[in-house]
């Protein structure tokens, strides 16, 4: 028996990886067109996962790298993320009990659409962005009920909330790039997420370097960090309970 892995791209990753066998013993290679037959069968199941993890389209993914060419400080990556990179920010969130969640830098929607999809029924996804063109994007996009599009600042979390009358947050989820803002800003944004979350509520920031985590510590204490290798480029997923460990002393609310 024989094992490759092939490295193919499919709907929803950015790389994704196939593991086949074969076994020439056991192996009916069949006509031709008997192959040709099971391959536009195999080709034509839709994918388990194609609705959780659909990437958006052609023309999203250039809207996201118009994006980043003009504003790298706000976008942060030339592309979406990953299948694989949403996969671990859903397990990071624990969305099962959550009745308000809050994407901050939602961009084209890529992870919007997994976290709608994971949500309950009857839980509120507020999506606040700053760029105008992706409020109009999510807002054409999407039809579902829950999500609520909002442009204005992360560091006006708490505001945004009072404004659709929405409580706080059970968790807030975020892919800012804390690494190319000042200090005082990324300190605000966090100061911003601990003042609107639940007690018990959950912080997940997903970020290509640490500068979070440096920061972080300063608001919410140690981190708990994962990383996932597939996506490009790399990224770690840091997440933060709110009662779960405190911060220095002395540090502002």
């Amino acid at each position: 028996m024989r094992f490759t892995i092939d490295l193919c791209p499919r709907e929803g990753a950015s790389v994704s990886f196939r593991l086949t066998s074969t076994d020439n013993r056991n192996s009916t290679r069949g006509t031709p067109a008997d192959m040709n037959s099971r391959l536009r069968k195999r080709r034509s199941q839709p994918s388990r996962k194609s609705y959780e993890f659909h990437e958006s389209d052609k023309e999203n993914r250039l809207a996201f790298l118009r994006a980043f060419l003009r504003s790298p400080k706000e976008v942060g990556s030339v592309i979406p993320s990953s299948r694989f990179l949403k996969e671990r920010i859903i397990h990071n969130a624990n969305l099962s009990q959550a009745k308000v969640v809050v994407e901050l830098g939602p961009g084209t929607g890529g992870t919007t659409r997994a976290l709608l999809h994971r949500m309950p029924a009857d839980a509120t996804l507020l999506a606040i962005e700053i760029n105008p063109h992706f409020c109009d994007l999510l807002s054409n996009t999407f039809e579902d009920p829950r999500l609520v599009v909002h442009r204005g600042s992360a560091t006006e979390i708490a505001d945004a909330l009072a404004e659709h009358g929405l409580g706080a947050a059970d968790v807030i989820l975020s892919g800012i790039p804390f690494s190319t803002m000042d200090e005082d800003l990324g300190l605000d944004i966090l100061r911003s997420v601990r003042r609107s979350l639940q007690p018990n509520g959950r912080f997940v920031a997903y970020q290509f370097r640490d500068r979070v985590e440096i920061l972080g510590r300063h608001v919410f204490g140690d981190a708990q960090v994962q990383t996932e290798l597939l996506n490009v480029p790399p990224m770690r997923v840091y997440r933060w309970e709110s009662g779960a460990s405190s911060p220095p002393p002395g540090t502002p609310a």
